[in-house]
């Protein structure tokens, strides 16, 4: 039985795919556009999970759709009401999901429709493996609702809104991002890093907007925030609140801008702290499945296992928007078959180009690369030599990751030794602000050896203390904190292997892991958008499957060409960010 699930309409559109129980398939449309948080209908997404799977559309038994349009719709209408406004603006379209879904992706079958918070627990839930957990999902906002909690067991999933638009404290932090010259559903993990290098002085002035009820739920005096109607986040009462003025983007990051950045991750962790531990009292689980944007939050997850009864936390890789694709899958296969897919173990779940593919292409553009096909010992050995050495290279290896994070399919990688690296990495490589830290990929086997980490980590979604015997600094933030990603051999073999190879090298069980893209561009898909990043990214190599290709063998010319050329694996290779208004009316 084949499955698909789609979210789109607000930002990071994305496609699932379940065939016979199992997630074969999920890709975000902004990996294939080149659109940076596409919103758009996912039609390449769509025909790239088809294509994956080996399927077309009549194989399909039936279409989840990851929210309620109407009841969207409703907030919708209700939020211009309350501004004032008129009452309904084109946009404002509650067929348009399935009419789209219909008329674009040409499907004549069952369309379910789920609400977005339900769609959330889903992906997190239905997917961790778990026989029972507690459930949490918070976000920004799906149709009405902001945040929910229940339990899950067996196939049942139960759960209840306990915190309504307005209220809502992802649209809290989100706020807190705006005024910091941030994206709003882009820079959020920005906060979230810049937050150690500041103190919680502005915490009880923030504490003034945000009341943080018995429950870990959010209630906002909306006095401060004009987001329901408003132009921007927050009022002009909410920066005689702070006494600092919005940091204009772009713009130098001041001690003060630390400081809010700080005191609003002390809320958010608080908040959920306070959430957790009355959901673990309340339900006596000691497991819980958590989704959502805010579940995004490394930091807040590292807390919650280790200063809340719940031992084990799942977060899937997709834990925003994005994951209700998942999540709607999910729930779309449950309801035609009574049944939970499986546990979600490998998060690459997108396209994958073979080796001779690939060589016929690198052949094409004139490039001189490394042939190592059929010398997989030889080829880890190569590329862990050139990082023991300092290089810094991107390594393309099969399917493409889903969600947010890099976990070694398409990853930067360098030697965390390095003190310089990180430096290196941000201004050069990436071309983004200083203060952003960098996350290590560490062997399984390994990783209890140099951080404080006794379980598995493999989507890259908490932080731990680094305690290793050798000074680590490229993967060690200001707080003596790290993001790891653990790499299991029997999931990852090839990248597991070049770990072992640089161990063996080195002494050191690990790598600094950042995503292959530069700012403002989607992590890349196509072995001709990691071409072009390894000329705009200034990497010293770039491993593209069994080939390695050094800096000097591309010429400007040769990556102009394979840009122009990207058609011929099916996607643009130009990056391009769209301009979006983000508005919760």
């Amino acid at each position: 039985m084949i499955v698909i699930g789609l979210s789109a309409y607000y930002h990071e559109s994305a496609c699932a795919l379940l065939a016979d129980g199992r997630l074969v398939a999920a890709v975000e449309e902004e990996r294939l556009t080149r659109v940076k948080h596409d919103s758009s209908l996912p039609v390449s997404a769509f025909r790239a999970c088809l294509g994956r799977a080996g399927v077309d559309i009549t194989d399909v038994s039936a279409v989840g759709y990851y929210e309620e349009p109407r009841a969207k719709l409703a907030r919708q209408l209700w939020s211009r009401e309350v501004a004032g406004g008129p009452a309904g603006r084109g946009y404002l379209d509650g067929q348009r999901p399935e009419r789209d879904i219909r008329q674009r992706l040409g499907w004549d079958g069952p369309i379910f429709r789920f609400p977005h918070h339900l769609s959330h627990a889903a992906s997190a839930y239905l997917y961790s493996g778990f026989d029972e957990s507690a459930v949490l999902t918070v976000d920004g906002v799906g149709e009405w609702t902001t945040g929910t909690s229940g339990t899950g067991r067996g196939v049942e999933l139960n759960i209840e809104a306990d915190e309504v638009f307005p209220d809502s404290l992802g649209l809290f932090y989100a706020t807190v991002t705006a005024y910091l010259g941030f994206a709003v559903n882009d820079g959020e993990y920005k906060v979230m890093g810049l937050a150690p290098y500041g103190q919680p002085r502005f915490r009880e002035a923030l504490g003034r907007a945000l009341h943080i009820r018995p429950n870990g739920t959010a209630a906002l005096d909306m006095t401060f925030f004009e987001f329901v109607g408003g132009r921007r986040m927050w009022s002009p009462a909410f920066e005689a609140l702070l006494g600092t003025a919005p940091r204009p983007p772009e713009s130098a990051v001041l001690p003060a801008h630390c400081d809010i950045a700080r005191s609003a991750q002390s809320v958010l962790e608080e908040a959920l702290l306070v959430r957790t531990r009355a959901l673990a009292d309340r339900t006596g689980l000691r497991r819980l499945s958590f989704a959502g944007g805010v579940a995004q939050n490394c930091v807040a997850i590292g807390r919650i296992r280790r200063e809340t009864p719940f031992g084990e936390v799942f977060v899937p890789p997709g834990a925003g928007d994005s994951g209700g694709a998942m999540g709607a899958a999910a729930l779309a296969y449950r309801t035609l078959t009574g049944r939970r897919p499986a546990t979600l173990v490998d998060a690459r779940l997108g396209p994958s180009f073979d080796s001779d593919g690939i060589g016929r292409l690198l052949a094409s553009a004139g490039i001189a690369a490394l042939d190592f096909r059929g010398r997989e010992g030889d080829l880890v050995d190569d590329v862990a030599g050139r990082l023991a050495s300092g290089a810094i290279v991107g390594w393309f290896q099969g399917p493409m990751e889903f969600g947010a994070r890099a976990l070694g399919a398409r990853s930067i990688l360098a030697d965390p030794r390095d003190e310089g690296m990180r430096e290196k990495l941000n201004a050069r490589v990436k071309k983004r602000e200083a203060f952003r830290p960098f996350a290590p990929s560490v062997l399984a086997s390994a990783a209890g050896e140099v951080l404080d980490l006794d379980h598995a980590s493999p989507f890259m979604l908490e932080t731990c203390a680094v305690r290793s015997p050798l000074p680590l600094p490229a993967v060690t933030h200001v707080d003596g904190s790290a993001r790891p990603h653990t790499v299991d051999p029997a999931v990852n073999p090839r990248f597991a292997a070049l770990l072992r190879a640089f161990r063996t090298q080195t002494g050191v069980p690990l790598l600094v892991n950042t995503s292959m893209n530069v700012r403002g561009e989607p992590i890349v898909c196509t072995p001709t958008d990691a071409i072009t990043d390894l000329v705009e990214a200034n990497l010293d190599a770039l491993v593209l499957e069994d080939f390695v290709v050094p800096r000097e063998a591309v010429s400007e010319g040769a990556a102009a060409l394979l840009s122009r050329r990207s058609a011929l694996y099916g996607a643009r290779s130009e990056p391009r960010l769209r301009q979006t208004i983000y508005s919760f009316f």
